[in-house]
């Protein structure tokens, strides 16, 4: 495939960022879907949404899953499932705990750090086809790596390769970030957004959570401390995002794993990506761009609303492609 190259004019974080938004606005899932709803401990209930090809159990399956704010209909999940689809692949799309319309299911509030609701995901979707390869966005992209390495001798044996698209892998790091200038109008959007999806589980659930809690809050350190980290189990927010950065665990991650990041991420500072160590083997690639922006990297591609990342990421995951899966691709 062509390298990443922008037109010159179409270069920058921030102009990268909106345009990734903008450029997919308008897709929509248009395959039959199965919904799959997995029962996961103390009341968690997930909802994924499968696309099987006909013959499934001899397809891999990818596995998407979103970052914050979004669900099974984000679009930068869509385009890559489209492409995944087209080149024989299974494609099943995860709503964390209580995102999108597993809200109805499980009002529960999700965060970087629930890497056994990942796990249980990967262990439903494993029971029906064998081969399976996990891709996360964002806030997802660092539960994928989280989960990889945290959980290594949990991950089902199927996963055979991983990727991770603009993850923050030093969340305090990127909180810092967001409260600068430049990602002040991104901070915003997150805000509006999380305080909305919290007075809709306050109440759905107002046994579990307290009425008003997300007034006044202003940045996302700030919902951290009162909300993520007080319903979390966590001290607060620095401890929240010690223990559930991905950065760390990097280094415990067993099956091949591609790490695709842009050094001009309005959200994710460059040196947050590229500081942690990786496995001595070689077996995770990191791959930083020079632009791109925060899940943006706009580009001509094959791929639906020329997001070239999802051309990038299935190029790595064919690469590891078991080969009794290979016979009939499209």
């Amino acid at each position: 495939m062509k390298d990443f190259r922008p037109l010159r004019f179409l270069r920058g974080g921030h102009l990268q960022t909106l345009l990734g938004y903008w450029s997919r606005r308008k897709l929509r899932w248009t395959l039959d879907t199965e919904d799959i709803v997995v029962d996961h401990a103390d009341g968690v209930r997930l909802l994924l949404r499968a696309s099987w090809q006909a013959d499934r159990e001899a397809r891999p399956t990818l596995v998407l899953v979103h970052g914050l704010g979004g669900d099974d209909r984000s679009t930068y999940s869509i385009a890559t499932g489209s492409l995944a689809w087209r080149r024989g692949w299974n494609v099943v799309r995860m709503n964390m705990r209580g995102a999108g319309e597993s809200e109805a299911l499980c009002p529960r509030l999700y965060h970087a750090g629930v890497d056994t609701d990942l796990l249980a995901a990967l262990e439903a979707v494993a029971a029906r086809t064998p081969r399976l390869a996990p891709l996360g966005f964002s806030l997802g992209a660092n539960l994928v790596l989280l989960t990889l390495g945290r959980q290594a001798d949990r991950v089902p044996g199927g996963v055979f390769a991983a990727a991770a698209v603009s993850p923050p892998l030093d969340l305090a790091a990127c909180a810092d970030a967001l409260g600068r200038a430049g990602g002040r109008v991104y901070e915003r959007h997150y805000v509006r957004d999380l305080q909305s999806a919290y007075r809709r589980r306050q109440a759905l659930l107002p046994h579990l959570y307290a009425a008003h809690r997300e007034r006044g809050l202003r940045s996302i350190r700030e919902y951290d401390e009162a909300i993520t980290a007080h319903y979390g189990g966590f001290r607060d927010a620095a401890d929240y995002y010690e223990r559930s950065s991905a950065g760390p665990q990097l280094v415990r991650i067993d099956r091949p794993t591609l790490i695709l990041s842009a050094a001009d991420d309005p959200m994710i500072p460059g040196e947050s990506v590229a500081r942690w160590p990786l496995p001595p083997s070689g077996v995770v690639r990191r791959e930083i761009l020079p632009t791109g922006g925060h899940v943006g990297f706009v580009a001509a591609t094959s791929a639906p609303g020329r997001f070239w990342a999802a051309e990038r990421v299935m190029e790595f995951l064919e690469g590891f492609r078991p080969a009794e899966t290979r016979e009939r691709t499209r």
